[in-house]
């Protein structure tokens, strides 16, 4: 006698295995979807959190200079020193400047940090501009060097915590180019004493003219990048764009005649 199979059996399972990958594909879907809106949401708290910095970076431009000794208590407070406006008083090293790579306006060069030496002996690392590339070396430059007490105001800059990419070259101490601001590495490389140091930098700011136009100050960089609403954009588009398509698929299959083609 030969028996023949079951329809549930010849299709493999039948309804009961169609209503699991129905279960399955449904799960997927959903998992999808939430992770496109959950990445959508991120998105615009993170617009949000940059036009509130943006806000606060313009507000710290806009103020008057405070001293040293303010932004330090800030900085023992709560670290929120960043772009805050300073006013500093003291006498600088040009020995034991330090050049970091960078290009201004368009031109390779360096930004010339200089320990400068305060009233109560603390040292202050601060970058004084921008020089063109054929000027690292400060004979080339030699009416900037000035001497005496001087009086910069500038941005208070935080230091990094540590390299920003694993892509930024590392610094060569030997040629004295620095691809990133290593406080510690700058310190220790020309035998300055930590124990002296202001844990941050200062940028001079524009209205800091040296002789012979160089450095030229004023090198801070305060445009941040802000595409945080084209990437929420994009995720909630893609969002709607999988409704639309899962809406479109179920709306065919339901339409009549359409199961069994």
């Amino acid at each position: 006698m030969v028996m023949k199979a079951s329809p549930e059996t010849a299709s493999g399972g039948g309804p009961t295995r169609s209503r699991s990958r129905a279960i399955a594909t449904a799960a997927v879907i959903l998992a999808a979807l939430a992770i496109l809106l959950s990445l959508g949401t991120w998105q615009v708290e993170r617009l949000h959190w940059k036009e509130g910095l943006l806000a606060d970076i313009a507000e710290r431009r806009a103020a008057a200079p405070v001293a040293l000794a303010d932004v330090e208590a800030i900085e023992k407070s709560s670290g929120e020193i960043e772009y805050r406006r300073v006013s500093v008083t003291g006498t600088f090293d040009h020995t034991k400047e330090r050049h970091f790579f960078a290009t201004f306006e368009g031109q390779t060069g360096f930004y010339v940090y200089t320990p400068m030496t305060l009233a109560d002996g603390r040292i202050l690392l601060v970058n004084r501009g921008f020089v063109p590339y054929e000027m690292k070396d400060p004979a080339t430059r030699a009416a900037g060097e000035i001497s005496g007490e001087q009086t910069v105001t500038g941005y208070a800059r935080s230091r990094l915590a540590g390299k920003p990419s694993y892509i930024v070259p590392d610094n060569d101490l030997a040629k004295n180019i620095f691809y990133w601001k290593d406080l510690d590495a700058m310190v220790s490389s020309v035998g300055l004493d930590a124990s002296k140091m202001v844990p941050f930098f200062v940028d001079a700011d524009a209205s800091v003219e040296n002789p012979g136009g160089w450095p030229r100050g004023g090198v801070t960089q305060f445009e941040l990048p802000n595409n945080h609403l084209q990437y929420a954009i994009t995720w909630y588009g893609l969002a709607a764009a999988l409704v639309a398509v899962v809406a479109g698929v179920w709306m065919r299959r339901k339409r009549p005649g359409a199961s069994g083609q």
